[in-house]
């Protein structure tokens, strides 16, 4: 068997030889992020470093393999490598659309921690209804797994059950679809109480369609009468099969997951509510993966979040307050990112977390100046924003990663999105300008005041700075004269020092 390429087509539908010399080297331009580098006069290290090296204590190991065999020479806690073989089916679009997504999916194959050792797709109207791809190509799939000791099979695509069982009968390895492999970054890359339970929920909803019996498993159940080989106490008695109670445990952690989180949704719509009742703006970061969501926050308001080169780095949405040039404060809060065909499951265990953006005065919309489709990037982030009510809040496009983007493909999004700005989060480059154009959408009070407030009364002048708008200000022997405009509540507190 020859070699075959990384990105092949059935020859009967090639017309271009281009096609068929695509090498996986060039899914690194695809992951072009930035990691930044410590000060090295910072004497504490933020929170995103010791983040960032523990995640890396957990680094797979490239030269260990998941066959069984001597792993002494493993370090403590380090992992070891799946080799995965990727396979797609391109039914729209063109050659470079078909060819991103493929890059996409081996980026998140290596985000998830496998080594990627082929990669084929097909041109097909529609996927194969049982093994997604055509019988021809699953022979073809089958041989590359057997000559290059694969032993994992990823789709690009949600597939049914049927078609990963199909398939794992064919190629003799381990098969998972986009979903799955999604699902297992974020499980991976969930830290906070609440992320790790949407994960948990998000995996046994797509667990539960999956469900799989083998001899025994499908075998009835006698009930509680004799003993926990038959059931056990719990069981629905005679008839019931380890498949249905494998389920009706599946949909009791599920019950179980929808109230811890409909409870800690309480405490984040506390804190919500109580910054609209302080009418304080809430700006939300939004984008796809690996845009530079972390790095863009950390620059505005230096947050020291979690800042990689892979994606879906952060998944646990951070908060930070900060100030306008003038005082005024607001907040600024990295969500977690976008990727196309974002697996339903993920959009409703993470609602609550994505409320965040639908109920923020603004959205900083970042996209990667320097990704081959940076137009796809929009539309795709846009689409998850319209799942989630989020349509119909002011949006800013930032294009990040300018220092490593193409001039021409800069002006062309600046021509396609006129209320934008080009920014590089690493080198500092247009954040003052991101930031002034930040300032200029924030919602701005609307009851203008003109007063006299004793000196004994400087809260009130505190407050006005922090969230109101000072036109002018006096200092004379009775008090302070202050003229701009507030929010209802506070001019109401003002109306006695009206002048």
């Amino acid at each position: 068997m020859t070699n075959a390429p990384d990105f092949t087509l059935d020859a009967e539908l090639s017309e271009t030889d281009d096609w068929d010399e695509t090498e996986t080297d060039e899914s690194d331009d695809f992951v072009s992020g930035y990691v930044d580098e410590p000060d090295p006069e910072e004497t504490e290290p933020t929170v995103g470093a010791m983040e960032l090296a523990e995640r890396h204590q957990l680094r797979r190991v490239a030269s260990l393999r998941t066959e069984l065999e001597d792993i002494t020479e493993v370090e403590y806690r380090q992992l070891r490598l799946e080799r995965v073989v990727l396979v797609g089916v391109w039914t729209d679009g063109s050659v470079q659309d078909a060819e991103n997504s493929m890059a996409e999916l081996a980026a998140l194959a290596e985000t998830a921690g496998s080594e990627v050792l082929e990669a084929i797709y097909q041109r097909r109207q529609t996927p194969d209804p049982a093994t997604y791809i055509g019988r021809g190509k699953v022979e073809g799939l089958a041989e590359i797994v057997a000559a290059t000791g694969a032993d994992t099979v990823i789709c690009d695509g949600d597939l049914a059950p049927s078609q990963l069982r199909n398939l794992e009968d064919r190629v003799k390895v381990k098969v998972v679809d986009r979903t799955a492999l999604i699902l297992d970054i974020f499980a991976q890359h969930a830290k906070s109480r609440e992320g790790q339970a949407q994960v948990e929920l998000a995996q046994l909803q797509y667990m539960k369609q999956r469900l799989r019996g083998w001899g025994g498993n499908l075998s009835r159940q006698a009930g509680g009468r004799v003993g926990a080989d038959g059931g056990g106490i719990g069981g629905r008695g005679p008839g019931e099969t380890k498949i249905e109670t494998d389920r009706r445990r599946i949909n009791d952690k599920i019950a179980k997951l929808r109230r811890e989180l409909k409870h800690m949704k309480g405490t984040r719509d506390t804190k919500r509510a109580d910054r609209h009742r302080h009418q304080i703006p809430s700006v939300a970061i939004a984008g796809y993966t690996n845009a530079g969501k972390s790095s863009l926050l950390n620059r505005l308001t230096g947050a020291g979040v979690l800042v990689e080169d892979a994606l879906f780095a952060t998944l646990d949405p951070t908060t930070r307050r900060t100030t306008t040039s003038d005082g005024r404060v607001y907040t600024m809060s990295d969500t977690v990112g976008f990727v196309r065909h974002l697996p339903h499951q993920l959009i409703e265990a993470f609602r609550s977390t994505l409320e965040e953006v639908a109920d923020s005065d603004l959205i900083v919309h970042v996209v990667d100046g320097s990704h081959p489709d940076p137009e796809g990037q929009l539309s795709a982030v846009r689409a998850v924003l319209a799942d989630i009510d989020a349509a119909g809040v002011r949006e800013i496009v930032v294009v990040n990663k300018a220092d490593a983007a193409d001039p021409l493909v800069l002006a062309r999004l600046r021509t396609h999105e006129p209320h934008s700005v080009v920014v590089s989060a690493r080198t500092g480059a247009g954040i003052a300008e991101a930031l002034a154009m930040i300032e200029g959408e924030l919602p701005r009070p609307g009851v203008e005041f003109h007063v006299l407030l004793p000196y004994e009364r400087g809260d009130l002048v505190n407050r006005l700075h922090q969230h109101g708008e000072i036109d002018a200000m006096e200092h004379t022997g009775e008090g302070t004269v202050v003229r701009g405009r507030a929010n209802a509540d506070l001019a109401g507190e003002l109306a006695p020092y009206a002048v």
